[in-house]
């Protein structure tokens, strides 16, 4: 075997599917059924935006992802990326400088985007009741991916071009040597020149080493289906961007959404990193009626009018988040068989095609087009 690749989520789907068509001999392994909802790659849509607020070091991987993710659609037949455009919402009484990263990424790497002032807003976004100090940064080539789909087709083209896949397997240990990688399951044990740790929030458990894994924390985060109240065209992708609404005096009042998909209920989620949980399997996946409500009286109420406070779903899903909220994708140190990328700080789905192509040529050619220095684990002293 030359490489096995655990975890079959957004990383780890591209990673599988991007070695077998370079006729590597790859077997992947998930502990569930991928696409599931137990990890962190599920909930109907994940934003997608090659200006990402994040970093310039991120754009190249947004960008070849999308070009991913149009090849995926061509030999599937598969709907995976929606390119609605992507609103950032701001307010400059609170960030004058809201929008500079977002124009650095741009000029940098010619990606058009448009500047829209209060009254703009208003006029072309109706759906959104802003203040006059709010002004949005729309980026026309963003929109937002399927996760669901985009791992079934990854892996439909992984099986199609030859790799073996074990699902509802267990990895319960890797151990590598300087000959060879053992991956040990609840099933069988394997062994490949390779390893490549795609885990999520797993990926702790199958770190030998105490300084590492407090490096990767489980947060536990809720999503919302509200219901609509009236028509839902206006709230279509061929109306309503997905969006991003920052620029809070309170950190509890940032969130994103997306336009509807069943033209019924629209999804909203923020980022939710205030409490660190023991570990994935110790997540508390219910989620109380009480806090959609909160949900929707601190962030919804006021800013979408049309967007009821009936709460039609609601879903955990986790983030696996780094110290400095950045990927992590190098070699583990000690062992230049086992290669890591998972702990993507919950803004990773967009580049998890690109990442599964630069692994991909990694574990062959034993480098990378896209540059993944900036990744490395040696940022963090220890």
């Amino acid at each position: 075997m030359d490489v096995i690749v655990v975890g079959l989520g957004a990383m780890g789907s591209a990673t599988v599917h991007r070695l077998a068509r370079r006729g590597v001999e790859v077997l992947g392994i998930d502990r569930h059924s991928p696409p599931h909802s137990f990890g962190s790659s599920h909930g109907e849509t994940r934003i997608t935006r090659r200006l990402t607020l994040e970093g310039t070091e991120y754009v190249p991987l947004a960008v070849r992802s999308h070009e991913w993710w149009r090849r995926i659609e061509a030999e599937t037949g598969a709907s995976v990326l929606t390119e609605c455009g992507v609103l950032s919402l701001s307010d400059l009484a609170v960030d004058p400088g809201a929008f500079a990263v977002h124009e650095r990424a741009a000029a940098a790497f010619g990606i058009d985007y448009e500047l829209l002032d209060a009254a703009a807003l208003r006029d072309r976004f109706p759906q959104f009741r802003v203040e006059a100090s709010r002004v949005g940064l729309l980026e026309p080539g963003g929109g937002f991916v399927r996760p669901e789909a985009a791992i079934s087709a990854q892996l439909d083209l992984a099986e199609r071009y030859g790799a073996r896949l074990r699902r509802g397997e267990r990895v319960l240990g890797v151990e590598a040597t300087a000959s060879a990688v053992t991956v040990r399951t609840d099933a069988a044990t394997y062994t490949a020149d390779q390893v490549v740790l795609c885990a999520g929030g797993w990926l702790a458990g199958l770190l030998d080493d105490p300084g590492l894994a407090p490096l990767f924390g489980v947060y536990r985060q809720v999503l919302h289906w509200f219901e609509l109240e009236g028509s839902g065209r206006d709230f279509a992708p061929e109306r309503l961007p997905t969006y991003i609404w920052e620029g809070v005096s309170r950190p509890e009042e940032y969130f994103y959404g997306f336009p509807s998909i069943d033209g019924a209920t629209l999804k909203v989620a923020t980022g939710q990193l205030d409490h660190r949980t023991p570990g994935p399997d110790q997540l508390d996946r219910t989620v109380a009626p009480e806090e959609a409500a909160a949900f929707h009286r601190s962030m919804i109420d006021g800013r979408l009018p049309q967007m009821s406070a009936r709460a039609a779903r609601s879903e955990v899903c986790m983030y696996t988040v780094t110290p400095d909220e950045a990927f992590v994708i190098d070699r583990l140190p000690g062992s230049e068989r086992v290669l890591i990328a998972s702990p993507c700080s919950g803004h990773g789905f967009k580049h998890s095609a690109a990442i599964g192509e630069a692994l991909a040529e990694s574990v062959t050619d034993g480098t990378s087009t896209i540059d993944l220095t900036p990744f490395a684990l040696s940022r963090f002293a220890r």
